[in-house]
C-alpha cells in the first residue's frame, strides 16, 4: 500500500472537480464517498441534489471561520494506492483505511472532536483520495509534522491487518516516483517506462566511469538527450536539466527534469563529488592487467577480465563490515552494473539492464560513502564503457560470465549488509538485482561451461583420476565429495588440467580459490572454482581452441552442444 502526501493547494473546489471528475484519460468510474468527517456530509457522486459547491462550502467552513483561505495553501490531499496483486478492497474496508489515516497524519486524531474537516472519494478500485481543510474545529493549526512518515507507517499496519503486500519501509532516498499523469502518458504513448524513468536509466549510464563533466555532458549528447546547462551570472555551471526528444507537453515543447529530480545521486554536486575523489591520472590498461595478461584480453575481454577482479576485492571489503567503505563499494557496483548493461551482447542485454535498474537502489541509503574508495570499481566501469559492447560469443562472452558470477556475489554481499543495517528497500531492491544476475548469469555461462565439461569429460582416464586426487587433498572431505558430484566437475576438473599445463600448482590454486570466501551458499560450489580458477591463474575464459591435455580424442573445432550445462542451469546453478 502507497500513501502519497500530495503538494497542498489553495482551491477545495478545484480539488473535487478533479476527484468526481472524469479524470485526465477518462480513467475515473463511479466516484462517491466512502468516508468523511461527518456520516451526513453530501455525496455529489451518489446523491443527485447535492454538488461540489455544497461539499466545498462545509469542508472550508473552519478555514474561513478562523480567517483563512485568501489564496494561502489550505487544501491537504493524501492518496493512497494497492498494489496490483492486492485484492479489490469494499467501500466499508476503504472507509476504514480513510479514518486511520487522517487519525495517523494529524488530520482528525482518533477521539479528537475538534479535528480538521476532510472526505475520502473513491474513483477507482485500487486507490482512495482523501481531501481535507487545514483549519480545526477549535479554530486551531493542525500538528502536521512528518505526516508523509505517519501514513508510511500506518500502511505498513493496514497491509499486515488486511493481508496485502508488504512494502519495505524506505528512509527518504529513494528516487521520486514517477506522477499519475506521467504513468498515463507513457501507457498512451506504448512506452514500456515513463520519460522520468528512461531518464534516470539513460543519466546513469551516461555517468558510469565518468572522470569529468565534460565527459559526462558529452555522453549525454552522444545517447541523444536534450541537454540544458544552468549557469550563473558568473560563468559558473549550477546544475543541468535532460529530456528526451520525443517527450512533449501539450504545447509540443520538451519535458526538461534536472538530475537531482531523477534521483537523489544524480543531481550536479553529488556527481562532482564522485569526480573529485577520481584520481587525476589513470593507469594504461596495461598497468593495470595482470602480470602475464594476454593480448587477446585487450578491449571488452580484457576489460571484463579487470572488472571481475575489481569487483572480487570489492567483496572483500564489503566482508570487512566498515560503514563508509562499503557504501562506497556500493555506489561503484552500480556503475559497473549500469556499463556492463550498456555493453552487454543481445542474449544478456534485458537480464543485466534490469539487474542495473534494480540495483541502483541499493546504491543510495544515508551512510556517507569513504571518499576514494570506489575507485577501483570506477576504473572498472569505465574500461567496460570504453572497452565497446561485447559479442557475446569468444573470450568476451566467456569473460562476461566471469564478471557476472564475480558481481552476483558483490550484489549478494549488499544485500546482507544492508539487512543487517534496516535497510529494508535497499536489501529487496539487491536481492531483486541478484535475481536478474542470475538469469543473466545462465545466458552467458551456457556455451563456455559446456565447452568446459566437454573437454573435462574428454580428459584420459587417470588425469581425471589425478584432478579428483587434488580436489580431495585441497578442500574439506564434505565439501570435495560435493564438488565431485556436481554436473560442473568435468568443466572445473578441466580448469585444473589447464592450471597445471600453465605451470602452476592445482592443489595450492584450488586451496586458495576456495579459502578466499565461503563456498557454503554457492548453487554449484565446483562452477563457482572454476571461474575463480581461471580468473585467479590468468587463463583463458573460452577455451574453444586450446589443445585437450591428455584426452582421448580432439576436441572440435566448434564446442558442442551444451546439454550438461544447461541441466545444471535448470537446477538454478548459477551461484
Amino acid at each position: 500500500m502507497i500513501p502519497r502526501v500530495h503538494k497542498r493547494g489553495t482551491r477545495t473546489i478545484g480539488l473535487l472537480y478533479y476527484l468526481y471528475g472524469p479524470g485526465t484519460h477518462e480513467e475515473h468510474t463511479d466516484p462517491h464517498l466512502v468516508a468523511a468527517w461527518d456520516s451526513l456530509a453530501p455525496d455529489p457522486g451518489r446523491d443527485p441534489d447535492a454538488t461540489y459547491a455544497d461539499l466545498q462550502q462545509l469542508l472550508d467552513q473552519p478555514v474561513e471561520a478562523a480567517g483563512g483561505r485568501r489564496g494561502k495553501p489550505h487544501v491537504w490531499h493524501l492518496s493512497v494506492r494497492t498494489a496490483p496483486e492486492d485484492p479489490v478492497l469494499t467501500d466499508e474496508q476503504w472507509g476504514e483505511i480513510a479514518r486511520r489515516m487522517v487519525a495517523a497524519t494529524g488530520i482528525a486524531p482518533a477521539g479528537d472532536d475538534a479535528g480538521c474537516r476532510w472526505a475520502a472519494v473513491r474513483h477507482a478500485d485500487d486507490h482512495i483520495h482523501i481531501i481535507a481543510t487545514l483549519s480545526r474545529e477549535d479554530g486551531r493549526t493542525p500538528r502536521l509534522n512528518n505526516d508523509a512518515a505517519r501514513a508510511q507507517a500506518e500502511a505498513r499496519l493496514i497491509e499486515a491487518e488486511y493481508g496485502l503486500r508488504r512494502l519495505n519501509v524506505g528512509d527518504g532516498t529513494a528516487a521520486r516516483r514517477p506522477t499519475s499523469a506521467e504513468r498515463h502518458k507513457a501507457t498512451r504513448e506504448k512506452r514500456e517506462r515513463t520519460p522520468r524513468e528512461e531518464l534516470r536509466e539513460t543519466v546513469r549510464r551516461a555517468v558510469a566511469g565518468t572522470e569529468t563533466e565534460g565527459e559526462f555532458f558529452e555522453r549525454l549528447a552522444a545517447a541523444g538527450l536534450l541537454v540544458r546547462r544552468r549557469v550563473a551570472p558568473s560563468g559558473d555551471l549550477l546544475g543541468y536539466t535532460v529530456a528526451l526528444t520525443d517527450d512533449r507537453n501539450k504545447d509540443g515543447e520538451p519535458v526538461f527534469y534536472s538530475g537531482s529530480k531523477l534521483a537523489p545521486d544524480l543531481s550536479l554536486p553529488r556527481l562532482r563529488g564522485r569526480w573529485s575523489r577520481t584520481e587525476t591520472t589513470v593507469e594504461s590498461a596495461e598497468e593495470q592487467a595482470p602480470v602475464g595478461l594476454r593480448p587477446v584480453d585487450a578491449g571488452p575481454a580484457g576489460a571484463r577480465r579487470r572488472a571481475a577482479e575489481a569487483v572480487w576485492q570489492a567483496v572483500l571489503v564489503v566482508d570487512q563490515d566498515v560503514d563508509s567503505l562499503v557504501a562506497g563499494q556500493l555506489v561503484g557496483a552500480g556503475e559497473v552494473l549500469d556499463a556492463l548493461a550498456k555493453t552487454s551482447a543481445a542474449h544478456t542485454r534485458r537480464q543485466l539492464r534490469d539487474a542495473a535498474w534494480a540495483f541502483e537502489r541499493a546504491t543510495r541509503s544515508h551512510v556517507r560513502a569513504a571518499a576514494g574508495h570506489d575507485r577501483a570499481l570506477r576504473r572498472a566501469a569505465r574500461e567496460l564503457a570504453h572497452g565497446g559492447p561485447a559479442l557475446g560469443r569468444g573470450e568476451d562472452g566467456a569473460t562476461t560470465a566471469m564478471v557476472i558470477d564475480m558481481v552476483f556475489f558483490l550484489v549478494t554481499a549488499a544485500a546482507h549488509w544492508h539487512a543487517r543495517k534496516g535497510h529494508e528497500q535497499q536489501a529487496a531492491a539487491a536481492r531483486e538485482a541478484a535475481g536478474h544476475l542470475r538469469a543473466a548469469y545462465r545466458q552467458a555461462a551456457s556455451y563456455p561451461l559446456g565447452v568446459l565439461h566437454e573437454r573435462g569429460r574428454r580428459l584420459a582416464p587417470l588425469l581425471q583420476q589425478r584432478q579428483a586426487a587434488v580436489v580431495r587433498a585441497a578442500l574439506p572431505p564434505e565439501m570435495a565429495e560435493q564438488v565431485l558430484g556436481e554436473a560442473a566437475w568435468p568443466a572445473l576438473a578441466a580448469t585444473l588440467a589447464d592450471a597445471q599445463t600453465a605451470g602452476h600448482d592445482p592443489a595450492r590454486l584450488l586451496a586458495d580459490a576456495a579459502g578466499r570466501r565461503e563456498l557454503d551458499t554457492a548453487d554449484s560450489i565446483a562452477e563457482v572454482l572454476v571461474w575463480r580458477l581461471r580468473r585467479m591463474a590468468d587463463l583463458p575464459a573460452d577455451t574453444t581452441s586450446l589443445p585437450q591435455a591428455g584426452s582421448r580424442s580432439t576436441l572440435p573445432s566448434r564446442g558442442p552442444a551444451t546439454a550438461p550445462a544447461q541441466r545444471s542451469d535448470q537446477r538454478g546453478n548459477a551461484r
